[in-house]
């Protein structure tokens, strides 16, 4: 495990307005570009520090991740505009945050949930973009906060070879367990089609009401299908640690997968290696393999609002062993 770099901060993100930010979930768009999506964003180098916006996007041409990930334009043009407009703190809620997004044909899905101040999650619901992530419209599809007991606000997909999309959800508050779901692809806009993973008189199945499929207290999760394989990286924020769990289907039993740390929580200034302060997040850089992972990393020191960044870290290795 080796940190590669910063990937937004002072110098690095200036240009674009945007010294500050979160998240950065990546997703390669039909001409070949990385665009990465942020969360909340502010103009100067702390967490209030002006001009907020989110979600945003970055887009990257690099092909070799082992350089770094390097900046080649905005969402919006010069500067990082926010995806689609809306104010901030407005009478009915204050921010709109990313969970994940998806390419299915030519078509980017990006699902995001909106807050009443942090971890207040009101409703989620899915935009889509047919321009490579430059314009966005509202899909229609929208799922109430407390859709699950509150397990469906934050999520992550991936597309099967059988049609369906398959998600995992938890909720904001990082106390809850992982929930598995699936819709058929030409489906997505419609929330009824939905079904959940459940066991119910004896046996697994779709359409029962969810029953976790993982227990614990889960924030950002990113699942993606990488060499037949199936890989789940999450937070674990009981765990205060990023952790990387590899199945041969997503309707696996979790509890029983090929399961590593990937980033373990470190106190400020006793940080090195594979330990990071205050980490969360974890997405998958697209060109990753499980011999050489790259995520992107979150960082944020709570207490100043500084460091509030994204990093760049390569695991080299993950899944030796599998058979």
């Amino acid at each position: 495990m080796v940190k590669v770099r910063d990937l937004t901060g002072p110098g690095i993100t200036t240009r674009f307005r945007m010294e500050a930010t979160d998240l950065g979930i990546p997703v390669r768009v039909p001409d070949g570009r990385l665009l990465f999506v942020f969360g909340d964003t502010f103009e100067q180098a702390r967490v209030g520090g002006g001009w907020w916006r989110s979600p945003v996007g970055l887009y990257s041409t690099t092909s070799r991740l082992d350089e770094g990930i390097a900046w080649s334009g905005a969402v919006g043009g010069e500067h990082a505009r926010q995806l689609w407009a809306y104010e901030h703190d407005n009478p009915l809620f204050s921010t709109v945050l990313p969970s994940d997004v998806i390419l299915i044909g030519r078509t980017l899905f990006l699902h995001v949930s909106v807050h009443r101040g942090w971890g207040n999650v009101l409703w989620s619901e899915i935009w889509r973009s047919e321009d490579a992530g430059m314009t966005w419209r509202h899909i229609g599809a929208r799922f109430p906060g407390d859709a699950h007991g509150g397990q469906f606000q934050l999520v992550t997909w991936e597309l099967g070879e059988d049609g369906y999309v398959y998600l995992y959800s938890t909720g904001y508050g990082r106390n809850g367990p992982l929930l598995l779901h699936r819709v058929a692809v030409d489906a997505i806009a419609e929330p009824a089609a939905y079904a959940s993973w459940g066991y119910r008189a004896g046996s697994w199945a779709w359409g029962n009401p969810p029953t976790p499929v993982l227990e614990g207290g889960f924030g950002e999760v990113c699942l993606r299908r990488i060499e037949g394989r199936w890989l789940l990286v999450c937070f674990n924020a009981a765990g205060a640690r990023i952790e990387a769990l590899i199945v041969d289907r997503p309707t696996a039993d979790l509890s029983a997968a090929y399961r590593r740390t990937l980033i373990h929580g470190a106190a400020w200034g006793q940080e090195g290696g594979a330990h990071v302060a205050q980490p969360y997040g974890g997405y998958v850089i697209p060109g990753s393999r499980l011999e050489d992972l790259h995520l992107t990393v979150s960082q944020w020191r709570t207490e100043t609002g500084w460091p509030y960044r994204v990093m760049q870290y390569r695991i080299r290795g993950l899944g030796l062993g599998l058979s």
